[in-house]
């Protein structure tokens, strides 16, 4: 038997970024995503974001390689966002690119903690500078790819 344990930061946008996960309709997102994981066999430790992103930290199932995990979570959301078009009417589509970034089991509270608080957080930074600040952290030349959409 192997043991593993895979725990992601992801973080999606909506395409342009645009600002469309209004806070009274997120929750219900939220609990798509978090039936999604459940689906795949991975196990969401903490999920938030703001209108214009989504931050989830998953433990991801060792059979999935998480650019397949992303493509269908973005695939899946898609189809039940549009469904919701009455809730989320400015959603048309994910951007292009996603953020996925490992950690170990001794991070993990602090990632969650993070998550949690982006709220607050972002009354004081923005996020391209949240996300600069990340790939900097992460020694990533990120050369802005991740807000082309």
């Amino acid at each position: 038997m192997a043991y593993t344990y895979l725990l992601y930061h992801i973080v999606i946008r909506p395409k342009n970024s645009r600002p469309v996960f209004l806070e009274e309709h997120e929750k219900m997102l939220y609990a798509y995503i978090w039936g999604f994981c459940k689906e795949k066999k991975c196990f969401l430790h903490r999920i938030n974001g703001m209108p214009d992103h989504i931050h989830i930290l998953v433990e991801v199932h060792p059979s999935i390689a998480i650019s397949d995990f992303v493509r269908e979570l973005k695939i899946s959301t898609n189809s039940w966002l549009k469904q919701h078009k009455t809730e989320f009417p400015a959603f048309e589509g994910w951007g292009k690119t996603y953020c996925a970034l490992t950690y170990s089991l001794r991070e993990k509270d602090m990632v969650k903690n993070y998550i949690a608080i982006q709220k607050e957080h972002h009354k004081v930074i923005t996020f391209r500078a949240e996300y600069e600040a990340l790939m900097k952290e992460f020694g990533i030349d990120t050369d802005r790819w991740m807000f082309t959409d």
